[in-house]
């Protein structure tokens, strides 16, 4: 395998960004936790990062990091019960569609992070 391939055995890297009308951001972030803390729980999620623009209130992005690939992630967990009160709350806060990225993880040699970005 070329350093550039990727590997399909390592999972996959879910990356999304919603946009909500800023007014909506404790609303939002209080619907999001307890589905966030429900995903972090699974085995499965290797790394959950919740990120916010500071040019833009509404506007979130996260990272989803998973040993299992899109196909399991799609039958397996995105069906999961926990994240029905979560959408129902959140999708009407969204002025723009939700935009979602999936990516094969690379090899673990371009896999790199600091005790320190953990604290």
């Amino acid at each position: 395998m070329s350093a550039n391939s990727p590997s399909p055995a390592r999972g996959m890297s879910l990356h999304v960004s919603i946009y909500i009308d800023p007014s909506n951001r404790t609303a939002f972030l209080e619907a999001f936790k307890p589905c966030f803390d429900a995903v972090r729980a699974e085995k499965e999620c290797l790394f959950f990062e919740i990120y916010s623009d500071p040019d833009d209130a509404g506007h979130f992005s996260w990272v989803e990091n998973w040993s299992k690939d899109v196909e399991w992630f799609m039958t397996a967990q995105i069906t999961k019960d926990y994240y029905k009160p979560y959408l129902a709350a959140t999708e009407p806060m969204f002025i723009k569609p939700r935009e979602v990225k999936f990516y094969d993880r690379m090899e673990e040699s371009w896999t790199f992070a600091k005790p320190e970005n953990f604290k």
